[in-house]
């Protein structure tokens, strides 16, 4: 009899739909991980209401906090300001399960949105100026110009440096990828205990790692659910994921 495969929870998000709210996560976060991580999954809503995130992290192997048009309130890192739309039920209940799943020592999995979650719920900080950068500055445009349209915006990239012999350099086999990049917020201040995986050429933190007492974490600020199947280093991302939620280390 097949062993079964191991199941994540992905976060969802509060979306418009028509005149409804709906729960709502791209299809290629999950087709992503369950492909290339061939894990099970369930979607965890961002509902406050009767939910127990200890209950909940206990029926997981793993999570996987998705990206997301909103933006994590500003007050969670210290600030009184910040540019919406934000999402304070997708907050409230990522920032809990990241909290549980790393005291049951499971694996955390962050992209874009939930790889800022991570790290201000390690207690890290955010920027905001990451998007097209001003003219004559030294910085890189973290943004494609509004003008380029949604499939676009993932045309736009850079490169990054790896760590060597981190967590992504392992296990792309290099020292240095070429990622979309879709954000005009960032890491600011590194949260204690997270590693750096990988920098932008303007000394951005583009992805992060760490073992928090059993727990294994893994954050990128890129893309690496847009077209997976066409990237190997990608696929690595879930690769990595499937490993971690069946007790590997990565």
């Amino acid at each position: 009899m097949r062993e079964a495969p191991p199941v994540i929870g992905i976060s969802c998000c509060h979306r418009d739909f028509g005149v409804e709210m709906a729960q709502a996560v791209m299809d290629r976060y999950v087709r992503a991980a369950m492909t290339y991580g061939q894990c099970s999954a369930v979607l965890i809503p961002a509902i406050t209401g009767f939910f127990d995130a200890r209950s909940v992290a206990s029926r997981l192997d793993g999570l996987l906090l998705t990206g997301s048009p909103s933006n994590i309130e500003p007050h969670r890192y210290g600030q009184s300001e910040g540019e919406g739309p934000f999402d304070a039920g997708r907050d409230e209940v990522s920032f809990a399960l990241i909290e549980c799943l790393t005291l049951m020592g499971k694996p955390v999995f962050g992209i874009c949105r939930g790889f800022q979650e991570i790290n201000v719920a390690l207690g890290g900080t955010l920027r905001r100026d990451l998007g097209v950068a001003p003219v004559g500055s030294n910085r890189l445009d973290h943004h494609a110009p509004a003008d380029v349209g949604f499939a676009g915006m993932f045309e736009h990239v850079h490169d990054v440096a790896l760590t060597p012999e981190g967590v992504l350099a392992r296990a792309v086999g290099g020292e240095a990828l070429i990622v979309n990049s879709v954000h005009y917020q960032g890491i600011d201040r590194l949260a204690d205990g997270l590693s750096v995986e990988a920098v932008a050429p303007d000394g951005v933190v583009e992805a992060f790692s760490a073992n928090i007492g059993g727990a294994q974490v893994l954050g990128v600020q890129w893309h690496p659910e847009w077209q997976t199947e066409a990237y190997p280093d990608r696929q690595a991302f879930f690769h990595l994921l499937g490993a971690a939620v069946r007790g590997h280390e990565i």
